[in-house]
């Protein structure tokens, strides 16, 4: 059983470079997609306060409340439950934006509501984590042991995407030619830079991995696929079209791992269960991510 395994006394081996790397490839993918997002993406986006609020409402509100639902019911190993919690409340990955363009959905949204969800993870992500965290007696014992600062937290989440965020939309604004060319380099490097972040943490740690993914494999793929449906049908039941419906599933099913395995090393001394979990989720989201936008893509309209 899940709950007989010591998951948590293996020691995954992540120095403080490593920290530093981690956190500044996270910062540059942010301030890539922030060269390509203008004052008027988020006045667009506020001319349709309804797509707002459904994004809104499935990212940082029904996520986080139907997985502490699912944990309830499911009782996985409490560093597994915390992981789970910390996904669900991390802001959407940047490689969403990518996969929206490849399902047929709307990039522009998708553009807007990864800005948007940025800047209000920067309070959302720690309370979501605090407060899920805290109503599960598992998970609340590991809080009390880590002694997590919130405030701390909302530091380190607003560097490294609050700050990048910022200085992005400042250089389009200002330097829109300059924007462009950065961006059309950086765009590509993005999804290498995302892939990298995982080998980072798992270089050194390859046995550990193969030993132990499978603990974690099948949560991983029914919570992300548990996202995507969360954010697909958040979408229909408020009349979206087709495609807002799927930028709005695709945001909500691919959550930023490359943060959550931040948090995990900076907060949680690199919790075992806690960085597997985080560390496949980032692996297996930018495959379900592809496999899902090219199944949608097919389809037109």
């Amino acid at each position: 059983m899940t709950t007989e395994i010591d998951i948590d006394a293996i020691k995954i081996n992540f120095d403080t470079n490593g920290l530093w790397v981690l956190n500044i490839a996270i910062a540059i993918i942010m301030f890539g997609v922030a060269l390509g997002i203008t004052l008027d993406d988020f006045k667009r986006l506020f001319q349709n306060p309804k797509i707002v609020f459904v994004g809104v409402l499935s990212q940082f509100f029904l996520l986080p409340a139907l997985t502490f639902l699912a944990i309830l019911l499911i009782k996985p190993h409490p560093s597994f439950a915390l992981g789970m919690m910390l996904i669900a409340a991390c802001p959407g990955g940047n490689v969403s934006n990518f996969f929206s363009k490849m399902a047929g959905g709307n990039a522009a949204l998708s553009v807007s509501l990864t800005a948007f969800s940025t800047l209000i993870c920067i309070v959302m992500t720690p309370f979501n984590l605090q407060f899920w965290g805290s109503l599960y007696e598992p998970t609340n014992e590991i809080l009390k042991t880590v002694e997590l600062n919130w405030v701390d937290l909302l530091k380190l989440v607003s560097l490294i995407l609050g700050i990048p965020l910022f200085f992005g939309m400042l250089i389009k604004h200002y330097h829109s030619e300059m924007a462009e060319k950065i961006e059309k380099l950086l765009k590509p490097l993005s999804m290498l830079v995302f892939i990298a972040l995982i080998f980072i943490a798992f270089s050194q740690n390859l046995d550990v991995f193969v030993n132990h993914i499978h603990h974690v494999i099948y949560l991983v793929i029914f919570h992300n696929i548990f996202a995507y449906i969360i954010g697909f049908y958040a979408a229909k039941s408020f009349g979206l079209n087709e495609q807002d419906t799927k930028t709005i599933s695709i945001e909500t099913g691919i959550q930023n791992g490359g943060l959550g395995l931040l948090l995990i090393f900076g907060f949680f001394d690199g919790l075992g269960g806690m960085a597997l979990l985080a560390a496949f989720w980032g692996i297996w989201d930018v495959f379900s991510g592809m496999a899902l936008a090219a199944f949608w893509g097919r389809k037109k309209g």
